[in-house]
């Protein structure tokens, strides 16, 4: 009788929620067409693209967008580049968080960042839009801004009224030279969160 009542009152968690605890799905923001490929705005696909390739994963078109599936320790990352345009991008975050019972912590949307310097990396846990318009749907469809996004910096070195231009325009030669780096260091990113937990992640790549 005793073992019936523990059991009844037990806190020990059922075992489809742990499972989902282990699920993560990382969001890479860009445009799709071959004219945006190269551009800065699409950091979020390139990265995702660089750690494909590193664990020889093939994106396949689903619903909204391009999945792969990557598991690593344990976890399963759902590696989804939306094909929705940026300016909907949160439709496609949230059709795959729901189908994929993924909870709102283990979401990370990596995003182009013109207020940070080329390659400078800012990951919080929360936060505006920043004037970016992809965060800014998917607020408006997840109904909250209590999501991690892993800011990528483009720097902001374009005259004024040149911005589009700027974010839409392919890289020079000097951020090629650089970009192979930091999307190193952006894959790790992405095992981290997932392995290590978000606050450890924070102090180990914030401003490197």
């Amino acid at each position: 009788m005793i073992k019936w009542i523990e059991k009844l009152f037990s806190s020990t968690p059922k075992e489809g929620n742990t499972d989902n605890m282990k699920k993560y799905l990382i969001v890479g923001l860009g445009n799709i067409g071959a004219e945006y490929v190269n551009t800065r705005h699409n950091i979020g696909f390139k990265v995702l693209d660089f750690l494909a390739k590193k664990e020889s994963l093939s994106f396949e078109t689903a619903k909204l967008g391009a999945m792969a599936e990557y598991k690593f320790k344990g976890r399963t990352f759902f590696l989804l580049k939306p094909n929705t345009y940026m300016n909907l991008s949160g439709k496609a975050v949230k059709y795959w968080m729901d189908k994929e019972n993924i909870p709102l912590e283990n979401i990370l949307v990596i995003t182009d960042d013109l207020n940070l310097s080329f390659g400078t990396i800012r990951i919080k846990p929360k936060g505006s839009d920043g004037g970016h318009n992809g965060l800014k749907n998917i607020n408006l469809v997840l109904n909250t801004q209590q999501y991690t996004r892993f800011r990528f910096g483009i720097s902001d070195q374009f005259k004024k009224g040149q911005q589009v231009d700027y974010v839409l325009g392919d890289w020079d030669e000097e951020e090629k030279a650089k970009l192979p780096e930091r999307l190193e260091v952006a894959s790790e990113i992405i095992k981290s969160f997932g392995t290590a937990g978000l606050e450890n992640t924070m102090t180990t790549f914030n401003g490197k």
